[in-house]
């Protein structure tokens, strides 16, 4: 009897230490026997960062946006921030949930007994967190630091390898063009940042602030970041013919595929920095190159 009470107690303490336990960023604590075998993501940078750690196989469903690495392009896709199919996503019977802070889903998941953790990143501290927060949810805790290393180094790195004349120029971020910038205190303008570029978007503004067009103008950039598909037309803004970097064609455009890399807070901020340190290369030597690929991409997602 004492040898079956004691290999009882042996299988619970066995069962307790493979309990996963992640607090997600609404404070949440979130629970789960085993690692999760099957997982939902639906944010881009959350897809990205499972399978930066090696555990692609482990996803069986994304959001419609999540187009890296190959493996995830091919999953079942549920839809986007506002109209994920929860018919689908439950029939996929997924272990968790991964998805952002500004997702509607969450109550109802829950509601259909559903783990869901939820996640924000806008920083590049946030990356960092995130990334532990996963790595911890799949066991993964040593490659999570490997793979920080990796990034800080490489962005580290890239700021080096830039001349004095790419250093300290007043750069503007266009993430949208309502316009939405990229705020000193976002993930994108912390690379920045580190790459010796002066922002004109103050961080008292917040991460992703909407502009006035004026205050671009006022702000008069020497460069200017913009996706493809805001591009078109940027020059003509009213206003926008005397700025600098119009004038001097030191405009940066990424084709699709360069701004899914720098607009997702995830295991890729390393070549988002090899980009930025590109473009600032390019800007301090003279006017920049348009980009050679036609504007025919899908279009990807943010975050």
């Amino acid at each position: 009897m004492k040898r079956l009470l004691a290999s009882m107690l042996m299988v619970l303490a066995g069962l307790a230490q493979a309990a996963i336990t992640v607090k997600d960023d609404r404070g949440q604590t979130v629970t789960l026997t085993e690692v999760p075998r099957r997982i939902v993501s639906l944010l881009p940078s959350l897809t990205e960062t499972v399978c930066e750690l090696g555990d692609c196989a482990r996803l069986v469903g994304t959001d419609r946006f999540s187009n890296y690495p190959a493996t995830a392009r091919a999953l079942p896709k549920l839809g986007g921030l506002d109209d994920t199919s929860i018919e689908a996503l439950v029939a996929l019977k997924p272990d968790v949930v991964l998805l952002g802070m500004s997702s509607r889903l969450m109550d109802r998941l829950e509601a259909l007994g559903i783990k869901v953790i939820a996640l924000e990143t806008k920083s590049l501290g946030d990356v960092r967190r995130v990334l532990d927060k996963i790595a911890q949810l799949l066991g993964k805790p040593d490659d999570a630091r490997r793979i920080w290393n990796r990034i800080d180094g490489a962005i580290t790195h890239s700021a080096a390898s830039l001349p004095p004349a790419a250093r300290g120029l007043r750069i503007y971020y266009e993430v949208d063009s309502a316009p939405y910038a990229a705020g000193t205190a976002s993930f994108m303008g912390e690379i920045l940042s580190r790459l010796h570029g002066r922002n004109i978007v103050p961080a008292e503004l917040g991460p992703f602030p909407k502009l006035n067009p004026e205050f671009v103008v006022r702000a008069d950039p020497q460069v200017i970041m913009v996706g493809q598909r805001s591009a078109s037309g940027l020059p003509q803004r009213p206003g926008w013919g005397a700025i600098q970097a119009v004038r001097n064609k030191k405009i940066c455009v990424w084709v699709p595929a360069e701004s899914d890399v720098l607009v997702r807070p995830g295991p890729r901020m390393d070549e988002a920095a090899a980009l930025m340190a590109r473009c600032l290369r390019e800007a301090a030597v003279g006017p920049v190159a348009l980009p050679t690929v036609p504007f025919n991409a899908p279009p990807g997602g943010m975050r």
